[in-house]
Parts: structure tokens; C-alpha cells; sequence
């Protein structure tokens, strides 16, 4: 074993985690800004709260099950960094087809094809970054990469509502010719993701277990680690897509600023979530470190009940200015994700056996996608059958009930 394939011999900001880092910040440039203008596209196509729900419900569940299947082959057969290659070639594909679509149907097939992308991807990557660090420094490089992967969705959205503003300024035959000029561009980013990954991590190669059975591997997780992942799958029924965050805000604004502008100021709410996530990320893992990972942990998805509750406050609110209260809610919104995208890996990470540490990753990321796709589901068809209130408040129970299941966890 030479000196990159030795966490021991190195600092844990070595060229694998700069590389993961690097390919995940272009990544998230390319598919964030298609999440911020996604909502204003389909509200000028008219489509309806619990169409987008589904979509995203949809698609965080096909990630889920692709994570599982993806995890396990890479700790059966040892190949981890062609299936990761693949999994962030496939983002920019499903870009293309939502850029096509004239309708719900290929914006969900889009969505689909860059999330199983996404799901393909996730936990191969995690492992490698794990098995490239030493174990006490595991806090600061998930902390490093989840604030690489936020900088690209802070970037893209950004440049993506500059470029939304701009093309409002051409001539169009339709109101959402701008959009679909966004969503090509996001496919530059795409292709510069793949090649970084390329040329830039190298994987470990854990040595291949070809006797592994996929349910008896399955059945042999630590019950403790088992246990975890109940509560991360009670919160997660109720940790709704953010796409709902941004038409949320989207529609309260519309009728003082009219639906492009609402749009706009939706997307830089979410960038503005991005940034504090970005910026939250580094001291989250520090803090894991020193105090522990769960501890941590139960403090983020504190937070991310209050997010439902807040959203939920806001739609009972009078017809007064709502921004200020949308931005706190954003702001509250991006520090819970920054905990619970860094330190539910490194949770897990202390849980498993290193040999199954890729299949341990496929369960949590399906347990997340599973609960992920009821949430989003629920709570777009709430919304749009009985109130936004309702749906929020019932996503905050949910929320509530996993913090508690986590809090018990011993």
C-alpha cells in the first residue's frame, strides 16, 4: 500500500477528498440550478403543487433503491469509480430531457435519470472518501466535502437566476423558452463533474468479496446501526423536498411581484439556504469531532422541525410582507441540512464493518430516498387537497417523532 492509499501516512485533506470535493461542487452546480428554476418552470406550465411533490417524491426513491444495488456491488466486486463516473454522467442526461419536456411526464423521466445517477453515485463516493482518511478526522472531511458540494449549488443557482433574468430579456415565442435556455447551459457543469472525478480521485479498491449475498449481508448490519436508521427514516417522512420550500415561497410572493420576479427571489432564498449550509458545513464537523456525531445530529434535526413548523406559521400569516419570514425559514433550513448531509454518513460510518461500509451507505441512502419520496409525496398532495399548513404541520410531527427516536438511541 503506497502513501495515497494509507490514510495514516497523510492529512485528511489529501487528493481524493479535494478531487470528491471538486466534482461535487460542479455536480451540484449542474443539477441545484435546474432545482431553483424547476418550480417557476412548472408554474408556467401550470402544473400543480402535488405533480411536483411526485416528481421529486418519485425520483429520491428510485436514488434510495439504486443506492442499496449500487453499494452492494461495490463491496461484492471491489469496482467503485467507473459506477461513480457513470452515476454523475447521467445528471446532465436528465437535464436534457427536462429542457425537451412540454409536459410532467419527461420533466419526471429527467428527474429520474439524474437521480438514479445520483443514487448510483452517493454511496460509492462516501466510501471512498472514508477509506482515503484516517477515523478521527472522518467529521472534517465530510464537513470539507459537504461544503464543496454546497459551493456548486450555491454558484449554479445563482448564475442560473442571473441567466433567468437575462433571458427574460430576448425575444421568446413562450414564457418558458428562458427556462429551457437555463436548463442546456447546466449541462457544461455536467460534463466537467464527470471529468474531474476522472482524472482526480483515486479509489482504494477494497479487496472484492464475491461470496457476499446480498439479504444475508442485508441481515448482518448491527442491530445498533439498524436501530439508527428507524429513526433516520421516521424523520425523513416528514423532511420534504426543498423544491416544495422554494413553490412555497414562490407562490406567496407571486401576487406583490408577479410569477417570474417571485421565481427569482424563490431561487435566491434557496441560494441563500445554500450558503449557510456551506458556510455551517466545516464547523458542523469540527463540533462532531470533539462531541460526537449523534449528539450533533439531534441538534440538526431539531432544526429541521422547526423549518416544517415555521413553513407551516407562514401560510396561517396575514397578507402582510412575508419575506422576512420566508428568509428566516431558508436560513433555519440551511443549517439543518448542512448537519444532517454531514453527519448522518459519519454516523454510519462509525457503526459498520469497513467491509460492508458501502452497503451500510446503500441502506441509509434508501431508507433516506424511501421516507424521502412518502414525505414529498404527502406533502404535495396535502397541499393541494386540503392546505399548505396542514401538510407543513403534519411533515413537523413526523420530524419530531425521528428527533426522538434518535434522542433514544443508545
Amino acid at each position: 500500500m503506497n502513501e495515497d492509499e494509507n490514510p495514516g501516512t497523510r492529512g485528511w485533506l489529501n487528493r481524493t477528498v479535494l478531487g470528491a470535493g471538486l466534482t461535487s461542487a460542479l455536480g451540484d452546480f449542474c443539477y441545484e440550478t435546474t432545482t431553483v428554476i424547476l418550480p417557476g418552470f412548472l408554474a408556467v406550465l401550470g402544473i400543480p403543487a402535488a405533480v411536483l411533490g411526485l416528481i421529486e417524491g418519485t425520483a429520491d426513491a428510485i436514488a434510495s433503491f439504486t443506492k442499496m444495488f449500487s453499494g452492494y456491488i461495490a463491496d461484492k466486486f471491489g469496482h467503485r469509480k467507473t459506477l461513480v463516473i457513470v452515476g454523475y454522467a447521467l445528471t446532465p442526461v436528465g437535464q436534457a430531457m427536462i429542457a425537451l419536456a412540454v409536459g410532467w411526464p419527461l420533466i419526471l423521466l429527467g428527474r429520474i435519470v439524474s437521480w438514479f445517477g445520483r443514487g448510483l453515485r452517493g454511496p460509492l463516493r462516501d466510501a471512498i472518501i472514508v477509506q482515503a482518511i484516517a477515523p478521527e478526522t472522518r467529521g472534517r472531511a465530510f464537513g470539507f466535502h459537504r461544503a464543496m458540494d454546497t459551493l456548486g449549488a450555491i454558484a449554479g443557482p445563482l448564475l442560473g437566476v442571473a441567466l433567468l433574468g437575462w433571458a427574460q430579456t430576448l425575444p421568446w415565442d413562450s414564457a418558458d423558452e428562458p427556462f429551457r435556455l437555463v436548463f442546456w447551459l447546466t449541462l457544461i457543469p455536467g460534463a466537467l463533474a464527470v471529468l474531474a472525478f476522472l482524472t482526480l480521485v483515486r479509489d482504494p479498491e477494497h479487496t472484492p468479496n464475491p461470496a457476499m449475498k446480498f439479504i444475508s449481508t442485508i441481515k448482518g448490519l448491527p442491530a445498533r446501526f439498524k436501530r439508527y436508521l428507524a429513526a433516520v427514516g421516521i424523520f425523513g417522512m416528514g423532511d420534504f423536498s426543498h423544491a416544495l420550500l422554494i413553490l412555497a415561497a414562490t407562490q406567496l410572493l407571486t401576487p406583490s411581484m408577479g410569477v417570474v420576479q417571485a421565481a427569482q427571489v424563490a431561487g435566491l432564498l434557496y441560494v441563500g439556504r445554500n450558503t449557510v449550509q456551506v458556510v455551517a458545513s466545516w464547523p458542523v464537523g469540527v463540533l462532531a469531532d470533539r462531541f460526537g456525531a449523534r449528539p450533533v445530529l439531534i441538534v440538526g434535526y431539531a432544526l429541521g422541525v422547526l423549518t416544517a413548523i415555521l413553513m407551516a406559521l407562514v401560510f396561517v400569516s396575514g397578507d402582510g410582507d412575508k419575506i422576512l419570514l420566508l428568509v428566516g425559514i431558508f436560513f433555519v433550513a440551511g443549517l439543518y441540512v448542512a448537519v444532517q448531509e454531514a453527519l448522518e454518513a459519519t454516523v454510519t460510518a462509525g457503526m459498520v464493518e469497513e467491509r460492508t461500509l458501502a452497503t451500510g451507505y446503500g441502506a441509509l441512502g434508501t431508507v433516506n430516498g424511501a421516507a424521502k419520496f412518502f414525505s414529498s409525496a404527502a406533502v404535495g398532495i396535502l397541499w393541494t387537497a386540503v392546505s399548505p399548513q396542514f401538510a407543513f404541520g403534519l411533515a413537523a410531527l413526523l420530524m419530531a417523532a425521528g428527533t426522538l427516536a434518535l434522542i433514544r438511541l443508545r
